[in-house]
This record gives structure tokens, sequence and C-alpha cells, in this order.
């Protein structure tokens, strides 16, 4: 059997990762420190906990379970909290990632899918982001990630490391068989706060900012499935696999939606009311991000085929109900 060391297996992203993993014959390898993560995700091969920092354990897992790639989530990503404490992203993201591609390095590991962001590109305005868009993050998230990119390209130049980079735009929807879905403390994803107000445990959802440039005055979003996401993970892998090169691929549906438009679909969803209320921006944000270009769907022919609002908020919907993790 095949590993694959998926870091931040027990996240929202990697926990689909690992799924999508084992129905394709893989042994997925999550290694996380459940600081933002959860134990009851990791069901669909072993768990390793251990940090990023901490070269001697990545080194064990490494020789345990002979990887035959790497998918790497584990990341700090919240943009306001970015902000506010840039320190704490470039050293866990970065300084981690630095840690964890020497060690695959040293190990003859040498394919690398790594979870990128659109956050990466900043604020284009108007803009249809593709893959060749410039890069000019505008908060230390989008930066740090900008520069682990950077890291795999001098590392495939060095070393022989092959990546394929996603940088995905806004991840939604969880796992149609809520076996695993999307929870987090604190929540800070606009539809899982929406389900919150929606199921009373939330009095009112917060829109931050209603006087940006788009047609309603609140921010548009490219929003993908994560089931979707994940399938693009596994074909990325089948990519390096085939010895087809380093390549970058955006992850997007090439349609945005506001906030207020994400509410709307949700109220028709559940047939509920969401009580709103106003406040500031938030520092970071961005107006407008949306996917351009159909480079994933040209080489690896990835089709997002549940990326609706609709199925992206009643799949949560059902995970919502059904599952939370325990801390």
């Amino acid at each position: 059997m095949k590993h694959v060391l998926v870091t931040g297996g027990a996240g929202y992203i990697g926990s689909h990762a690992c799924k999508i993993l084992a129905r394709a014959g893989f042994v997925p390898v999550t290694y996380d420190n459940l600081s933002t993560g959860w134990a009851e995700a990791v069901k669909f091969g072993p768990f390793e906990q251990g940090e990023m920092a901490d070269r001697a354990n990545l080194d064990r897992v490494f020789m345990q379970y002979q990887p035959v790639a790497v998918m790497h989530f584990a990341a700090l990503s919240q943009v306001a909290e970015s902000m506010r404490a840039p320190g704490i992203y470039w050293h866990n993201n970065v300084v981690g990632s630095l840690n964890l591609i020497e060690a695959a390095v040293a190990h003859g590991c040498l394919d690398f899918v790594f979870s990128s962001t659109c956050a990466t590109y900043g604020d284009h305005d108007g803009v249809l982001l593709d893959e060749d868009t410039p890069q000019l993050p505008i908060n230390a998230y989008g930066a740090s990630k900008r520069a682990i990119e950077d890291m795999l390209v001098n590392f495939q130049a060095s070393h022989g490391l092959n990546s394929v980079i996603f940088r995905y735009f806004n991840v939604a929807g969880a796992d149609p068989e809520a076996e695993v879905g999307e929870f987090h403390q604190p929540e800070t994803h606009l539809i899982p706060l929406v389900l919150d107000v929606i199921d009373g445990k939330r009095p009112a959802l917060t829109i931050n900012g209603t006087d940006y440039d788009t047609p309603d005055g609140t921010c548009i979003r490219d929003y993908v499935h994560v089931m979707d996401l994940v399938d693009a993970h596994l074909a990325g892998l089948e990519w390096l696999q085939a010895r087809r090169g380093s390549r970058v691929f955006n992850l997007g549906t090439g349609r945005g939606f506001s906030v207020r438009e994400v509410i709307d679909h949700s109220r028709g969803v559940t047939n509920r009311e969401v009580p709103v209320e106003t406040g500031p921006r938030r520092p970071g944000d961005c107006t407008k991000l949306v996917s351009g270009g159909s480079r994933a769907e040209a080489e690896l022919g990835w089709t997002p085929r549940r990326s609706t609002l609709e199925t992206m908020i009643s799949d949560a919907w059902r995970w919502h109900q059904n599952g939370h993790y325990e801390r």
C-alpha cells in the first residue's frame, strides 16, 4: 500500500483529502498537532500527533511510513489574525513548511502537493485572477503562502522536489455522507456562521463591511465545494506520479457571490430566516476574489461538480445538523 503524508489531516480540508485518498487506494497518514484540527476527524488512516517544528518527529514519521508523496494542508489561515499578529504566521506557516520540505527531501519523498490560496494575489480590482496574475498579497496569511510557493520553486531547482500548488478560492460545503465536515473554533467562515445563526447558536450574522465597490456593497468571493477541491488534489497527485513536473493551478468556479447573496441562498435552502447586523470592514479583506482561466480543467481534467451554492449549503447544513467535533 502506498502511504501519503497529510499534514493538517485532522482539519477541515485535510480530513476530506484523507477520505478521497483512502477511496483511491492510498493510506493517508495524518500529521497534525490538533491546535485547529480534531482527532475525531481522523477516520481513514493512521494518526501521528506532532508539530511542524519537530524535525526529529517528522524524520521518524517519514522513516516509519516511507510516503510516496506529501499533501501539505497544515497552516494558520485567519486573515484578520494575520493582520494583528503577522509573526505567528511567518513562524508557523513559513518556518514550519521549510522544516517539512527539508525532511521530505532528506527522505527522498519528492512529490509535494501544496495547499496555497488566492490571497497571494491581493486585491486586483475587477480582475478575474488566473495563475499568471501578479502576486501582491495584502495580509500576512497570503504573504506566508506566497513565500512557501517560492520555497518549493527553490527546492525543485536544488533537489528535484516536484510540486503541484493549488491556489484555493473560498472552500465551502462538507462531505455529502457527513463523515467529516467543517467546524472551527472560533468560526470565521461565512457559511458555517450563517448556519449557526439559522440554528439559533448565534443571535445574528455580522456583515463586515457594506461599503465595498460591489453591486450590494458586500465582498464577493468564488466558492468551491470541498469535495471538488480534494478531487483536484488527487488529480494533482496523479500528475506528479506521472512525472509531469511542477505546476500551479487555481481552484475556483469563475463565478463570485456576495455576502448578501450567500445569505439569501441560505434562506432558500433551509427555509429559515437569517437575522443580520452590519459591522466595519475587517482589515486585510479584499473586495473581490474570483478565479479566471481554465488550467485545472484543461490540464488535470478537473471540473467542479458540486460547487453550486445550493449544494454547498445543503451539504454543510446536513453536516451542521449531524456532526460536530468535541475538544
